[in-house]
């Protein structure tokens, strides 16, 4: 079988390397760059409209947006039991998460785009960074109380809303200090030791965007 995972490293694709590798698949990987217009082309807008990655080509087709992709993985893939299928008693809980990690990925992707990617630092908001930041705090604040009170997302353990929902994790501490955050901290060190994540690391690839390891927002 033939999966091919279009990618940018360090990226929300990860996502889907990594529940692929929790499948035991390995895709063939083509890397992106954001800046260098590659993701603009022709042939990957194709693959995905907006010119986003991830885009997964797989039984036949080719699937675009990490939600969709990962909910179609679990749902077409259901013997790995990283889904919560219709009539489950998680499923609300799983769907909920599957969306709320694109809640907090797009307050990332505005801080991304005024610190990391404005061609000209001197247009970037400090009223804006300070707001989205904050946000971001508050988006995953009620994550803090959740793992006070069970490993993983979901209560009866690991799944794909952990897939999702960590990478959100990863990418928001250049904004926020997750010192305040020690439980999230802690669910951080029990995926970051699952076998499967430190497999797709290896397959990741190095982030070809420059980024600090965190942005201060001026008081």
């Amino acid at each position: 079988m033939s999966i091919v995972l279009h990618h940018v490293p360090a990226s929300r694709s990860f996502r889907v390397l990594w529940l692929l590798q929790e499948m035991g698949l390995t895709p063939e990987i083509r890397t992106y760059a954001i800046q260098d217009g590659s993701l603009r082309t022709p042939d990957f807008l194709e693959k995905s409209p907006a010119g986003r990655i991830p885009a997964l080509e797989i039984d036949g087709q080719v699937i675009h947006e990490s939600g969709a992709i990962t909910e179609y993985l679990c749902e077409t893939r259901p013997q790995y039991g990283l889904g919560r299928e219709v009539g489950h008693p998680e499923r609300v809980e799983f769907l909920e998460a599957m969306h709320y990690a694109e809640t907090a990925g797009h307050l990332i992707a505005n801080l991304n785009l005024q610190w990391i990617f404005l061609r000209d630092p001197a247009q970037r908001s400090d009223t804006v960074v300070k707001i989205e930041a904050r946000r971001l705090a508050g988006a995953l604040a009620p994550f803090e109380s959740r793992f006070a009170k069970q490993d993983f997302i979901l209560p009866s353990g690991f799944s794909a809303a952990d897939t999702m929902m960590s990478f959100s994790f990863f990418a928001a501490r250049r904004y926020v200090r997750l010192e305040t955050f020690p439980n999230i901290l802690a669910y951080l060190d029990r995926v970051h030791a699952r076998p499967a994540y430190k497999a797709a690391r290896e397959l990741d690839g190095s982030p070809n965007f420059p980024a600090e390891d965190f942005y201060e927002v001026r008081s």
